[in-house]
């Protein structure tokens, strides 16, 4: 079985000082996908390049302290893929790509942290800019190989995928507008949900995450705005999931999926 997980970090140094590192050697992902490093090379360097045995590989934002993705990952990737070729997005840091190619097969994890809108007019149209770039991006890749993207989307895609659905229908995250480009990729570009394919009617249990306030957390009052999302080649292998809601590194929970298959 092949075990990817994910998780937003809310920076790394935060999330490995509340105990990221044993929980991973205690999990034993083959592969974690992470989102919001919040770091530069040099604050990696030294510290976390490697994690529970995992080796690291990142796309960091050229602005410190913001965004950046990376995969760690205990199989040696055949290539490295940093960024998607679109220069505004690459610059934040979203993108990480490996790739596991062999004689019989080409296979890729992605890291991918989507931009979120709700600061703003300005950030929700660089959201939607973001969604214009990554869907020909995704439906490129996967006429080429089959792939996992794992991340934060930002998108909470139905009614059942957030606690407050009507109070947030002209929020950032349930915005017509996305939910339509999601339902987009996951019927003519044909990806797959993988956790809904697993849990199509879970509703409480499926969140991801939870605002700092208002006891939101405590209350589960949340969001899922991370998923794993693949092509069904590598979705119909997908057996079982786990949201590991009670380990408090960040703001978001790791998200995890055991496959039938290896690297």
């Amino acid at each position: 079985m092949f075990k990817l997980s994910s998780l937003n970090l809310n920076g790394i140094r935060s999330a490995t000082s509340k105990g990221l590192e044993p929980w991973l050697a205690a999990v034993k992902p083959d592969c974690i996908c992470v989102q919001e490093v919040k770091a530069q090379a040099d604050d990696v360097a030294g510290r976390f390049e490697e994690l529970a045995g995992l080796k690291g590989y990142f796309h960091f934002a050229e602005k410190k302290g913001y965004s950046g993705v990376g995969v760690y990952t205990r199989h040696e990737p055949s290539a490295v893929i940093t960024g998607f070729d679109n220069p505004e997005f690459d610059a934040e840091g979203r993108y990480m790509e490996l790739r596991f190619d062999t004689a019989t097969s080409k296979r890729s994890i992605i890291s991918c942290y989507f931009p979120s809108g709700s600061s703003g007019e300005e950030r929700q149209q660089a959201k939607y800019r973001f969604l214009d770039a990554m869907y020909p991006h995704l439906t490129r890749l996967k006429q080429e190989r089959e792939f996992i993207l794992c991340g934060d989307v930002n998108i909470a895609h139905q009614e059942i995928d957030l606690k407050n659905w009507k109070g947030n229908k002209k929020n950032s995250g349930f915005l017509p507008e996305e939910r339509a480009w999601m339902t987009r990729l996951l019927t003519e570009a044909c990806l797959i949900d993988v956790y809904r394919q697993l849990q199509p009617t879970a509703t409480d249990d499926a969140y991801t995450w939870w605002s700092n306030r208002g006891q939101a957390y405590a209350k589960n009052v949340g969001w899922r705005l991370d998923y794993h999302l693949a092509t069904p080649a590598l979705a119909s292998l997908a057996r079982s999931e786990h949201i590991y809601k009670t380990e408090k590194f960040s703001d978001h929970a790791p998200v995890t999926m055991e496959y039938d298959f290896k690297l």
